[in-house]
């Protein structure tokens, strides 16, 4: 796990959108820390929240309120130019759809040029920095082919080398191995994970791939406009996991969402009951015929402060944990 200094702060991060009479909130207080030189992955349900969160930190939309800082920039005090600077060098994005990412009617090699070619970089070092990328990303053969020519992992990888090359220090990938078989997304996530190593750039993965969540040594889930849990890995020298946990996350009032199977193992709805412990808080399904006798098996201890709020949602979250935890 990476120690340094954060490089995303999200702090009571909002985002309001407005269909018609209606607000929707995507965003509903969001927190969140990650740390420069980390590879992450985002998880959720569909509207859970997890793709408005990269396209606010794409600076693809605008966030409504709170705090969003990526490395000293402030997402929510940008002037226009400054945006489009910060597009331009601070974030490189991949899409899940391929069409998206590469320009038809370029090579390879013209694509990865093309960010350059805009941000001011001069030919030889343009070009020099295109080929390197190529073949960091296993297209050094490829670099004349149109992406009509390349397969959809290629496309991927291509796309990976577009983002990468005004050298960023954040890469957004939503869903990049979404249109592609398992051995092409093993081989895309190996490059993403390279690259992350060698270059220290931070990678962001929004994704539904199991697989991949699961390689991953940080996954956060976000339910309902909110981060939920938090799944941590340590591996060892040989990169196997030694040791995994799953946690849930307090926000700064208190809050938190209990798991899905939590809370159905236990019976838990619409109240619980909390008791301070000594070094824990105790969580008690709440039942009229005999309120202080737990059910057998049916207290479930929070290693946390005191909780004030607790919140729920709908989504099982077990589904990013191996079989035998689930």
């Amino acid at each position: 796990m990476h120690q340094s200094a954060p490089l995303v702060v999200a702090d009571g991060l909002v985002k309001i959108y407005k269909v018609a009479d209606l607000e929707v909130f995507a965003l509903q207080g969001l927190e969140l820390e990650i740390p420069a030189g980390e590879m992450l992955a985002l998880v959720g349900a569909s509207g859970s929240g997890k793709s408005t969160l990269l396209n606010v930190l794409g600076g693809l939309d605008t966030p409504t309120a709170g705090t969003l800082r990526v490395g000293n920039v402030n997402l929510l005090d940008l002037r226009e130019h400054e945006l489009v600077n910060y597009k331009r060098k601070m974030v490189g994005f991949v899409w899940q759809q391929k069409a998206r990412n590469l320009l038809p009617y370029l090579s390879a090699l013209e694509n990865v040029e093309l960010p350059m070619t805009l941000a001011g970089v001069r030919g030889r070092a343009r070009r020099g920095r295109a080929l390197d990328l190529l073949d960091a990303v296993g297209l050094a053969d490829r670099v004349k082919h149109r992406p009509e020519l390349l397969s959809g992992g290629e496309q991927q990888r291509a796309a990976i080398a577009v983002a990468l090359a005004n050298e960023p220090r954040l890469l957004l990938a939503d869903e990049p191995t979404g249109e592609v078989d398992s051995a092409a997304a093993d081989t895309i996530f190996g490059v993403l994970r390279d690259l992350n190593q060698r270059m220290g750039v931070t990678v962001i993965v929004v994704t539904h791939d199991v697989q991949v969540a699961k390689r991953v040594d940080r996954v956060v889930a976000i339910r309902d406009g909110r981060t939920s849990t938090e799944i941590r890995r340590r591996r060892d020298v040989a990169g196997h996991v030694i040791r995994e946990e799953e946690f849930a996350l307090l926000d700064r009032v208190g809050r938190l969402q209990l798991p899905q199977h939590f809370m159905e193992a236990l019976e838990l709805k619409d109240r619980v009951r909390l008791d301070l412990e000594s070094d824990h808080v105790s969580v008690w399904s709440d039942r009229a015929e005999d309120e202080r006798r737990p059910l057998p098996d049916a207290q479930a201890s929070v290693n946390a402060a005191p909780v004030a709020d607790v919140t729920v949602g709908d989504e099982d979250d077990t589904r990013w944990l191996p079989p035998e935890r689930r």
